[in-house]
């Protein structure tokens, strides 16, 4: 018996992983983040013989459910939206894995940060704009650490995706303008992926205005950085020419210069 942590992805039924759809598949017992997931997930659980909906359970009636799956030697699948590494509330769950010796795997899916990007159709690290992306999240019920605060975060300029803040869009536009600016480039993403998708376009100085006009309170993402209205930029060093015999085999290039010879 195993239990299974699977990232479900960010909302398209069609962007869990293989990895992930085969377990569930097979899994006797599912465990699954309410309306975070979205139906055509779940009725791909022809094997289960029992569907829960956590959302409005505490941790130990969800770790009960699993004690009984584990006592009957059935697997469980434990559906989390996104990747359940990022703000997926699992290792609380994993402690008291370990402490009852009941084995898990994780299983990684595409995170909402990879969707809205995709959506957008945005590198999120374009050379001599941004190399470096920070996820995080604003303060609110979960205490944020001191030298993690978005202020303290924001003097990198790196891109940000912020998530868990949509509801405090404004104190968040007040703490980056001082190290942005007031026409940095913005993108809320609510629901990314799903058939309700929006996307808000804007710049710190106008998001807010916007995002209440949307009446978006919950499951969107910020994103924030040059890179989603960048001017210009260097193209990759990877796909330099003089660099070619360092990064792709000389028989690959061959065969290609043979193609387009023709």
């Amino acid at each position: 018996m195993t239990v299974y942590f699977i990232g479900a992805g960010p909302g398209d039924p069609e962007l869990i992983t293989l990895k992930g759809l085969k377990l569930l598949q097979q899994a006797s017992v599912v465990l699954y983040a309410g309306s975070l997931i979205p139906r055509e997930i779940l009725d791909s659980a022809k094997a289960a013989s029992e569907i829960i909906d956590t959302a409005p359970l505490h941790l130990q009636q969800i770790i009960e459910h699993i004690q009984i799956a584990h006592q009957k030697g059935y697997d469980v699948a434990r559906l989390h939206s996104g990747d359940p590494s990022i703000y997926g509330a699992i290792g609380e769950q994993m402690r008291c894995l370990d402490e009852l010796n009941i084995p898990y795997e994780i299983i990684p899916g595409v995170t909402a940060t990879s969707a809205s990007a995709a959506a957008l159709k945005t590198e999120l690290t374009l050379p001599d704009i941004s190399q470096t992306i920070i996820y995080t999240r604003y303060a609110g019920k979960t205490s944020m650490p001191a030298s993690e605060s978005l202020s303290s975060l924001a003097q990198h300029k790196a891109t940000l995706a912020i998530h868990l803040g949509v509801t405090r869009i404004h104190k968040i536009v007040a703490e980056l303008i001082p190290f942005y600016g007031e026409d940095c480039p913005v993108c809320v993403c609510y629901r990314t992926s799903w058939r309700d998708q929006k996307i808000i376009r804007a710049t710190l100085n106008t998001i807010t205005e916007k995002v209440r006009a949307e009446k978006i309170t919950r499951t969107a993402l910020i994103l924030v950085g040059e890179v989603l209205n960048p001017q210009q930029f260097s193209n990759s060093y990877l796909y330099d020419e003089s660099q070619a015999n360092i990064y792709r085999p000389r028989k690959f290039l061959r065969k290609i210069n043979c193609i387009d010879s023709t």
